[in-house]
Order: structure tokens, then C-alpha cells, then sequence
């Protein structure tokens, strides 16, 4: 499979640029797909698609074991911090969702309140894109909200622009960066991890209940870049790297009582570990209280779960990556994480003419169905500008 690896994280690379469209970390085109559709369609045939019945909570020793069955919407800093706060405290209230992601650590690195703390602004950059934190955290509270603290860990351009030396450097002596002028910190510096950690730990005490890290991973297609570029590394593999950041931080905010979850590539339940980017499925999971697979339909690519157009098949896509994802975590038994996975409330007009649907309060209910009937019963709703849509059946 090795072939197919580099194919998709070289096809991957190509398309990265359309991720600012929707602003998540996921594999984004019907050509990876394609790719990784072809790749694994002869291993698939004969295989069980049942799936088996969920683990209610996967780890025993769940910090946070009255937490509802969330069904949450990602919250932009800005939204949280600005007027669109009310319209989402409305949004929550009149529905059945429960909880919102915010940024506590953004895309680009900056930490989106103030902050004193010193171990934070030693190395990173606060922002009052939040301007009151603490009055945030007692509003959701009044609201029954589900608080959890998005931080992005590797992708940081700011961190990585202040020290050079955290980060990958090319011949020239420059900062590396991809085609959309984004830079990456190094998972091997233990500098790194540290800092990840402290801003976990100060969401914590303010109040999150979960710390969701986004970007556990190296850039798209890193091992044709690994070569040409200076970075310091070990011997241990990057998929080891990034497994154990994973542990590292969940050991470290055990005693503060919150969650740790961590986003992961939708297609990373159907493919093998991706040596490349340093991601596997199965290793990440064993180090986290929730796992978070993207599975937007708009990204899988033609032929996924027998869909000519993955995103005009909401329910058959979510079933389908629901399906691979059992079959990755079920042999874990009660070690198994809970499944909380990202799902789409955005229309993906990118994908041209006749290759996607708009999407409303039917696709968005379709893809609950399918959670539902393979014994998923949490979820988080993407959309980048935090236009949710009101008459789903949440």
C-alpha cells in the first residue's frame, strides 16, 4: 500500500488549497478518493459492514462521567467573542444541541483571549478576539452549554514565525510553508507539547470541560518534504511522535477532571496508518476519551461507499465511514473511545456542477440518521462561518 500512501498525501497536497473554504483539517477531493477508493476496493470485498454495538463510554475512567450525549456546533473565537454569540445561545436553547467548540488556540496560532499566564506568553501570542473569557465561560454555563476548547496543535504559523528553530526550515534558511502560506511546529520538540499542554491546562481551569486538539499531525505530505528540510527529530517514527503527544497530554490534564479528544481525518478509519502525516487511527484513539473523525460527505471522493457523489449521499456516506470506523475501534472493546464525529451543515458548491446538493435541515438529518443507526449517538456540526441550520432534528 505504500504506493497508495504517497499518492494520497501527494494528490492531497495538490488540493490542500480548498481547506480555507471550509477551514478543518480533513482530505478534500473527489481525487483522493479516487485514489484510496481503488486502492482498498479489492481488500474490502468480502468483508462483515455490520456494525457492532457501541461502547456508551469508552474509557472506564471517563473524568467526565455526567456529560451529556453531546451534539455540538464549532464557535469561530470572533462568534464567541462578538455579536453572532446570541444568535448560537438561541440556536442551542430552541434545540437539541448541548455544546460548542470554540477556539481557545486558532489556525494560525494565536491564543484568542487575554492572558498573563506567563508560561503562555513565553512562547505564544494572546489575542483578544475573547474579550472577557471568564464571562464567556458563565455565560454557557447559564445556557446548560457544553464547553470545549479547541486548541491547534502543529499547524501554527505564528509560533512558528517567532521560533524558527520549533518549526521546519528549508535550504534557504526560510520558515517552510504550504501552498496557502500556512507553517507547522514540530511534533519532535518536546518544547512544543509543553506549551499545547499549558494552554489545555488554563482552559481547563477556566472552566472547559474538554480540551478538543485539532492538527495532531505533520503537514500533508511530509515525507517528500522530510528530506529537503532542517527539523530536529529522533529515531522514533512520526506516527509514534504523534501518538505519543496524544498520551502525553491526557496524562498531564488527568488530574484536572476534563476530557481529552482529538480530531482525525475521516479517511483514517478506512485506510491504513498514514506514515506521512504521522496519523493512526487505532494508536490516537488508545490515548483519548473521544475520537472525532471528519466525515463530511463532500470529502470523500467518487466510488466512496459505492456513491458516485459521496455529498449528494449524506445518510449512504456517514453509514459507510461509520461502518470502517467500527471496524477500527471495536477490537479495542470497553478501551474504546467515544465516537463523536464532525458532520456537515455547509454546502460544498466547490465540488461543481452536479457533484454536490445544497445542504439544509434534510441532509443535515439524514447524516443524524445514520450516526443513530450505527450506535453513534454524539456529534459535532461543522460550518466555518457558524451558519447553522435551525430546523434540523438535533
Amino acid at each position: 500500500m505504500n504506493v497508495f500512501l504517497t499518492l494520497f498525501w501527494l494528490l492531497h497536497a495538490a488540493v490542500a488549497g480548498q481547506a480555507g473554504q471550509v477551514g478543518h483539517d480533513q482530505a478534500k477531493s473527489s481525487l483522493l478518493g479516487n485514489v484510496w477508493h481503488a486502492a482498498l476496493q479489492a481488500s474490502q470485498k468480502g468483508q462483515s459492514g455490520g456494525a457492532a454495538s457501541p461502547a456508551e463510554s469508552g474509557d472506564p475512567g471517563d473524568p467526565q462521567p455526567d456529560a451529556p450525549k453531546v451534539k455540538g456546533i464549532y464557535v469561530t473565537a470572533y462568534s464567541a467573542g462578538g455579536s453572532r454569540l446570541s444568535s448560537l445561545l438561541g440556536l442551542v436553547d430552541k434545540t437539541g444541541l448541548n455544546a460548542m467548540v470554540i477556539d481557545i488556540k486558532d489556525d494560525n496560532g494565536y491564543i484568542t483571549y487575554k492572558t498573563d499566564n506567563p508560561e503562555l506568553t513565553k512562547m505564544g501570542t494572546p489575542k483578544s478576539f475573547i474579550p472577557d473569557i471568564g464571562k464567556l465561560l458563565n455565560t454557557l454555563k447559564a445556557h446548560q452549554i457544553y464547553p470545549i476548547a479547541r486548541i491547534v496543535v502543529f499547524k501554527d504559523t505564528v509560533l512558528a514565525k517567532n521560533h524558527p528553530e520549533l518549526s521546519y526550515v528549508t535550504g534557504s534558511g526560510a520558515v517552510w510553508q504550504n501552498g496557502n502560506g500556512d507553517s507547522f511546529v514540530n511534533p519532535y520538540r518536546k518544547e512544543v507539547w509543553d506549551y499545547n499542554v499549558a494552554i489545555a491546562k488554563e482552559a481547563a481551569r477556566l472552566g472547559f470541560k474538554e480540551i478538543q486538539f485539532d492538527y495532531v499531525r505533520f503537514p500533508e505530505g511530509f515525507e517528500k518534504k522530510a528530506d529537503s528540510l532542517k527539523f530536529t527529530k529522533t529515531d522514533e517514527s512520526r506516527v509514534d511522535i504523534v501518538s505519543d503527544f496524544v498520551k502525553y497530554a491526557k496524562q498531564r490534564l488527568a488530574p484536572l477532571g476534563v476530557r481529552v479528544s482529538v480530531d482525525i481525518f475521516g479517511y483514517a478509519a478506512s485506510v491504513p496508518a498514514a506514515e506521512g502525516i504521522g496519523q493512526d487511527f487505532v494508536k490516537i484513539s488508545n490515548g483519548v476519551n473521544v475520537i472525532s473523525p471528519m466525515i463530511y460527505p463532500s470529502h470523500y471522493g467518487a466510488g466512496w461507499f459505492g456513491q458516485k457523489d459521496p455529498d449528494k449521499a449524506p445518510y449512504a456516506t456517514i453509514k459507510g465511514a461509520m461502518a470502517d470506523t467500527r471496524k477500527k475501534l471495536d477490537p479495542l472493546g470497553g478501551k474504546q473511545p467515544i465516537i463523536r464525529p464532525w458532520i456537515q451543515d455547509f454546502t460544498a458548491s466547490w465540488l461543481g456542477k452536479s457533484h454536490y446538493i445544497p445542504y439544509g435541515a434534510a441532509e443535515v438529518d439524514a447524516q443524524i440518521k445514520a450516526l443513530k443507526e450505527s450506535g453513534v449517538n454524539e456529534f459535532l456540526l461543522w460550518n466555518a462561518g457558524n451558519k447553522y441550520t435551525p430546523e434540523a432534528h438535533y
